[in-house]
């Protein structure tokens, strides 16, 4: 004959189960945090980067002058041909990276019909996330920021400014 009442769990099983994930969940937060706030950073470094080589190509295809337009602080953008004035595409800064901010603001970036930009000099849009704190300067853990350069001959490339250019790694700025 069964007992009916030795089925379930104590109060003490339940409770040591409970201090057991809490104890699991505070261990992993703090890096939870730093992978949301670095995708958000790199989500909106892929978007700047995507943006700028759709203006690009829409230069070339076109044979016109296209603008990349960024209203900063946030990281939303424009991509639009010069004359006659048209939209070709834009992107909010709540589509996925609403925290991203990027250091240039109400810049614009003029690719002509051969895929040149119209810069003196390389343009570099940095990308960071304020509510995720300073951005870290080792490779120790911690938030990534990144930058998207732009060169004279309208090569676009996102890099992370912490890697050395020396070590030969192509992630480097």
């Amino acid at each position: 004959m069964t007992n009916i009442y030795c089925k379930g769990v104590t109060l003490i099983e339940l409770l040591i189960g409970m201090a057991i994930l809490a104890l699991i969940l505070s261990l992993g937060l703090p890096s939870v945090s730093d992978w949301m706030q670095n995708t958000q950073v790199r989500s909106a470094a892929e978007s700047i980067q995507s943006g700028l080589q759709l203006a690009r190509a829409e230069a070339v295809k076109r044979n016109t002058f296209v603008g990349f337009t960024m209203a900063g602080p946030d990281s939303s953008w424009s991509v639009d041909v010069m004359n006659p004035p048209a939209q070709i595409q834009s992107r909010t800064s709540a589509e996925g990276s609403g925290n991203a901010q990027i250091a240039t603001t109400n810049a614009t970036i003029i690719f002509d019909g051969l895929g040149k930009t119209s810069l003196a000099a390389d343009a570099t849009i940095q990308v960071t996330n304020p509510t995720g704190g300073a951005c870290k300067t080792t490779t120790t853990p911690g938030m990534n920021c990144l930058n998207v350069t732009v060169s004279v001959g309208g090569q676009v490339k996102m890099c992370d400014p912490i890697i050395n250019p020396a070590t030969g790694d192509t992630r480097a700025c």
